[in-house]
Parts: C-alpha cells; sequence; structure tokens
C-alpha cells in the first residue's frame, strides 16, 4: 500500500475550508448549491500549476490564511489576495511553484486586499471524503471538507496520490489582477422593464456605483447604492414589495433584488427564491465576485450575449495555457461573430429566444437568458395557477427525460424552469429549440394525475427560537410592519380576528409543495391547495441574516421550511422537523437526504416546543422518519373544489386584498 503525504494544520487561519473547482452538480433542484471556490478562476490556475487534476481540491482563506506543515517533500502554488506567503520566514510569489521541505512551514499571512480570499493549492490535492460528488465545503449545511467545517489548528489532511500529474509549471502571468474598484459584465435580465422595474430604473442600476457591504459572504454579496426604480407597486400574491415574484431559481452569479437591495448570488447561495432578477454576471467575470471585499466599488457594466461568448472563449483558452495545453502566454482568441468592441452594449435585455402564445393546453411562454449559462423559462400570468405549475413539472420531467448533453441542471420554479448548461457543449439558442419542441409533445396538465404521498408534520406554534429571529431583526430594521411580531403581522395584514387564527388556518391547510430548495437543503415552498387557506403577506426587507434551521413562514401566499440555518425572508410562525437528513448510507432506507418531493402533501399537528424537540432529535439521528402515506394529486381536484365554494373563495380573496392594500397604505405612509 503506498504512503499517503499528509499535511498537518499548525494554525488555522480565519476560516480556511477545502473547495474544488467546480463542487457539487446536479442538486441545484433541491436546493444544494455547488459550492467550491468562490474564485474559481485563480483556484484552477493554482490548481494546474501544481500538475493537479481539475477536480482537485485545495484550500480557500479569508482575513488570515493557514500555516502549513508537511511530512513529505511537497509542491504548493498560492494565489489570490495572498501577498505575503513564507516558506520558513523566506516569501513566495503568487503563482509561482515552490517545493516546501518535509517539516517546513508554510505560512499563508494575511489576506487584507485587494481581494477578499487567497487560495493554496497542493500537489495531490486534498483526499477529504466526497459528500454529493464533491470535497468542496459547504459550512451552512456541515457536509463536505472536512466533517462540513473549516480547518482547525492541529487537523492532519491526507493528500492524494502524486503519480502520472501534469508537469507543474508557473502560471504568475495568467493570475487576475485583483482591485478595490470593480467593471461586472452582466446580461440583463430575464427581469426587467416595463414589468418589473421602469427604463429609467434599469439605466440607473447600470449607472450606478455600487459599494460592496459588510454582509458580504459566500452567500451572497449585498450591494449598496440607490433605490431600484420600480415600476409596480407590489408583487400581488407573490407579496407586500414589488421585488417580490412567485419563487423561481436563482443563477448563482444572478442580481437578485432582495427587497431594495440587490444580492449577487453566492457559490453557497440559495437556488430558489421570491426575488426579482434584473441582471446576471457573466461566467467569465464570476471569479470577480469572490473577491470583492467589503468597501469596494462595483460598476455593472451591460454586456451581450457575443461578448459573453468571447470572454468565456478567451477564460478557455487561459486555463488551457496554465494545464500545458498551450504555451503559458495570454492569448487572444476569435470567436465567429465577435462584436466589436467598441459597439456598446444595451441596458435592455436581449430578445428572448422564444415567446409562444397560449394555445390549447399549452400555456403561453417565454425563454430567456438569465446570463450566458443559464435559461428562464417563465409560462402563463404573473399569478399562481396549479394547471402552470403541472405544465412546468411536465417539461421539466420531459427535458430530464431527453438528457441533452450539455444540460448540467433543471430547477422547478412556481411558473419557470432554470437550465443551467455548460455553454463549451450547448449554446443557449440550441437549448431554447430543444425546450421548444419539448413542450409542443406535453399532455394536457389539467387531465394529468401525479402520484405523490401526504406527510403529517410536527409544527411548534410560536418556537422560542422563531421568536429569537425575529428579536434579532429589530436591529437591523426596528420600524418594519412585521416587528416585533411576524405572526401579528400576518394577523392584521389579513383582517383575521385573533393572533391565533392564524394558526387555526394553517392547521386546517393541505399545502402543496411546489418548489424545494427554498432557502436550502429540500426546503419546501409550498402552497394550501384550498384557496380559503391562502394567507397573503410578504417578505422581509431586507432580508434577516439569520433564521433558525426548520423555521415556519409565510411569504405572499406561500410556506416555506427552512432546510438548515441561514438567512431568509418569510414571516415566522413556528418550527417544524428537518426536511433534510445526510445520514451513512443504509441499503433499507430512501439514499435522497432531502425528505420532501415536489407535489407531496402537507398537513401541519400543533405540538409543544418540548414535543418537538423530541421528534427532531429522533428524525435527524435516523430512528425516526417523517410520517407519510401515499396520495394523488391532480388540477382537477381543485377544480372541483373551487367551483363548488366559489363565492366563499371569491369573497376571502377581496377580504385578504383590501386588508393587504391597507397595510400597504399604513406601510407607505
Amino acid at each position: 500500500m503506498l504512503h499517503a503525504v499528509k499535511c498537518t494544520v499548525v494554525e488555522a487561519g480565519a476560516q480556511t475550508t477545502v473547495q474544488d473547482a467546480t463542487g457539487r452538480c446536479g442538486y441545484w433542484d433541491v436546493g444544494v448549491p455547488p459550492s467550491g471556490a468562490f474564485d474559481d478562476f485563480t483556484f484552477a490556475l493554482v490548481n494546474a500549476a501544481v500538475g493537479n487534476a481539475d477536480t482537485a481540491a485545495g484550500l480557500e482563506c479569508v482575513v488570515r490564511g493557514p500555516v502549513l506543515s508537511f511530512d513529505e517533500d511537497t509542491l504548493v502554488c498560492v494565489g489570490g489576495g495572498v501577498t505575503e506567503a513564507t516558506v520558513d520566514g523566506r516569501p513566495i510569489a503568487s503563482g509561482e511553484v515552490v517545493r516546501v521541505r518535509a517539516g517546513a512551514t508554510l505560512d499563508v499571512g494575511p489576506v487584507d486586499g485587494p481581494g477578499m480570499r487567497g487560495y493554496v493549492a497542493v500537489q495531490g490535492g486534498f483526499d477529504v471524503p466526497r459528500v454529493l460528488g464533491s470535497r468542496a465545503t459547504f459550512i451552512l449545511g456541515g457536509f463536505g471538507g472536512v466533517e462540513g467545517r473549516p480547518v482547525v489548528s492541529g487537523d492532519v489532511l491526507p493528500l492524494g496520490r502524486r503519480e502520472n500529474q501534469a508537469a507543474p509549471g508557473s502560471v504568475a502571468s495568467l493570475l487576475p489582477e485583483l482591485a478595490h474598484q470593480w467593471e461586472l459584465r452582466v446580461i440583463p435580465g430575464p427581469h426587467g422593464a416595463p414589468e418589473h422595474l421602469t427604463d429609467e430604473g434599469v439605466q440607473s442600476l447600470f449607472a450606478a456605483d455600487w459599494r460592496v457591504d459588510h454582509r458580504a459572504d459566500r452567500t451572497g454579496v449585498r450591494l449598496v447604492g440607490p433605490m431600484p426604480g420600480w415600476a409596480r407597486t407590489d408583487g400581488g400574491e407573490a407579496g407586500l414589495h414589488p421585488s417580490n415574484v412567485h419563487d423561481s431559481a436563482y443563477p448563482v452569479g444572478g442580481i437578485m433584488l432582495s427587497g431594495d437591495t440587490p444580492v449577487i448570488v453566492g457559490k453557497d447561495g440559495p437556488s430558489l427564491g421570491g426575488f426579482v432578477v434584473p441582471a446576471a454576471v457573466i461566467g467569465a467575470d464570476l471569479w470577480k465576485v469572490g473577491q470583492l471585499r467589503p468597501g469596494d466599488t462595483v460598476r455593472l457594466v451591460p454586456v451581450t450575449p457575443a461578448h459573453a461568448e468571447v470572454a468565456a472563449a478567451e477564460r478557455r483558452d487561459l486555463l488551457d495555457a496554465a494545464r500545458g495545453l498551450t504555451d503559458r502566454r495570454p492569448h487572444t482568441v476569435a470567436v465567429e461573430g465577435a462584436p466589436d468592441d467598441e459597439q456598446p452594449a444595451d441596458t435592455v435585455r436581449p430578445p428572448a429566444l422564444a415567446d409562444r402564445p397560449a394555445d390549447g393546453h399549452h400555456p403561453a411562454y417565454t425563454i430567456r437568458r438569465s446570463g450566458d449559462r443559464h435559461l428562464l423559462v417563465e409560462a402563463g400570468p404573473a399569478s399562481l395557477e396549479l394547471t402552470i405549475r403541472v405544465w412546468i413539472h411536465l417539461l421539466a420531467e420531459a427535458l430530464r427525460e431527453a438528457g441533452p448533453a450539455g444540460v448540467l441542471e433543471v430547477v422547478e420554479g412556481v411558473r419557470s424552469v432554470l437550465v443551467k448548461v455548460d455553454d463549451a457543449v450547448l449554446p443557449l439558442p440550441a437549448l431554447a429549440g430543444r425546450l421548444v419542441e419539448l413542450a409542443a409533445g406535453l399532455p394536457d396538465p389539467a387531465a394529468v394525475v401525479l402520484d405523490v404521498r401526504e406527510a403529517t408534520l410536527p409544527m411548534a406554534f410560536d418556537h422560542p427560537e422563531a421568536h429569537e429571529a425575529m428579536r434579532r431583526y429589530q436591529s437591523v430594521n426596528p420600524t418594519a410592519p412585521w416587528s416585533p411580531d411576524n405572526v401579528e403581522f400576518i394577523r392584521r395584514v389579513n383582517d383575521l380576528p385573533e393572533r391565533d387564527d392564524v394558526f387555526g388556518v394553517v392547521t386546517a391547510a393541505t399545502y402543496l409543495v411546489v418548489g424545494l430548495g427554498d432557502v436550502y437543503l429540500g426546503a419546501p415552498v409550498a402552497v394550501p391547495i384550498d384557496p380559503r387557506h391562502r394567507l397573503v403577506t410578504t417578505k422581509y426587507n431586507p432580508a434577516r441574516t439569520w433564521t433558525p434551521q426548520n423555521a415556519v413562514g409565510i411569504g405572499g401566499i406561500y410556506l416555506c421550511i427552512y432546510g438548515m440555518e441561514g438567512p431568509g425572508g418569510y414571516q415566522l410562525v413556528g418550527r417544524t422537523v428537518p426536511v433534510w437528513r445526510l445520514i451513512a448510507e443504509d441499503p433499507t432506507r430512501d439514499p435522497k437526504p432531502w425528505l420532501l418531493r415536489q407535489f407531496d402533501r402537507i398537513r401541519f399537528v400543533p405540538v409543544s416546543a418540548e414535543e418537538l424537540a423530541a421528534q427532531r432529535a429522533e428524525i435527524k439521528a435516523g430512528v425516526r422518519d417523517l410520517d407519510v402515506k401515499p396520495a394523488t394529486f391532480s388540477v382537477a381536484e381543485v377544480a372541483a373544489l373551487e367551483e363548488e365554494a366559489s363565492e366563499e373563495i371569491a369573497l376571502v380573496r377581496a377580504h385578504r386584498r383590501a386588508a393587504f392594500d391597507a397595510e400597504r397604505e399604513r406601510w407607505v405612509s
């Protein structure tokens, strides 16, 4: 047996994690972010410098890098914001390959700018276990890397095998330049004027010099600047604020407007949410998002898809040079149909790749770019129509079954599908054409019966942890209409007589899961099947920075169970059991860690906080499962209910809309 080289963490640094270049792929639809190196370009370069394969894992650090030693001679390369690295006190240069002798000490040093993150590549890579296909650390989820956490002093990390590697070589000339003033090239859309923003609002988005907020991390980078120029007063059923939309998937690098705050979705960001996305950072510039430092300034520069294609080809060429496939000098590549650099890009989003009217049982739909590596299909009107939701599901399933080469992720929203591609394999226009073909062959969603499950979940209303989240938020926005009590706000905005009536409606409802991964890790977004149970509220503006794991909240007409601790914007009503459980492989169990599925039906049973704690522990330990039984769902079921109670439903909707409008007027005044 070959002896494994080991790396000892002498000092851990501020937050050092094991990451790889690409992270996890294929789990965005259940709320598992890709993770991986935030500045994946620099990471790939230093990894190639020591001869590693693209899949090898390295270290990412912030503020203060680690101090490492090795039990055998080892090649290392550092990059990113690392400028003062030393080996036994002797300075080493970023991008240069250095042999660290056995027993010598590599001190990565401070990461104090420009740039936010530093990287360490080691010959052979760090041989930690793969979880869901990747060694990348996802701290919020508690998995990947070293036990799902940053490294700590005293950790001993095994290195991978070092035979049959590529020849090492300097990448110093290829490393990108870091700064405090940044330009991020973006493609406008998929959302924009005139539906969500005014023309002036779109132009101001790209004219502003944005400042990076101190609340910038791997989940997302908040930007501080002018108020968005909204074209509407609210989000309708999706929420009180004009930023609210029916839940739709985000691309990494998508710039969502969380209330009035732009947030660039990061490598550990949420896959699904209910906010407008007026632009997305192009793939070639995503590395820059990982180097944005609080206080830096950012200009969002709109470019055309042709510009993005050129930039992507240039990046692939540089990485080929780093891997030794070409000589290690910067290249300029030619792309057929490349744009004239002097031609200014329009702030208007590119034309839709497909725009089809309603036809028979097929709804109207559009297909737009969401950046240069994603397509967003949006169907029907901007309201909840369960017939549309089933059509979306059928389209997503048809694409998964067709399995065209280059499709990496397929994520269902309430009235949308987001598809991620390998842009070197599958051009977005070609994918749009294939989706149009698949859509034409879908069955009538009104005639489809889905085999699902009904899950009965315990709910501790007014859970202390939910109130702790409300309490913490008061330091962020003490005058918000939902402060200090979210439940009282829900009661008021729905004009219910008593506060406990909110809990009564939630208990009486049967919820239908219409999305997974809304705030991570299999977290369901669900809507009451009976319209009379659809409480209307809005999301926080700005969002909370902390939410307890498995808190239950309502935003718009939707209910969400938070899959893990983290940020969030739904109004909290209580807490339930885990909906995600990553346990060791067991042939007697369903191997999927997400415990709920699309179109599952959910009922809640009130329990005390103490009873909930016991059930939570049992499910987390794997000695108890969710209480589920087989069921079905069909649009025809809902249609029959709505016909039978049409007058009462109309009265309830009108009453709640009036209360909603009155609350909005109080808020504005």
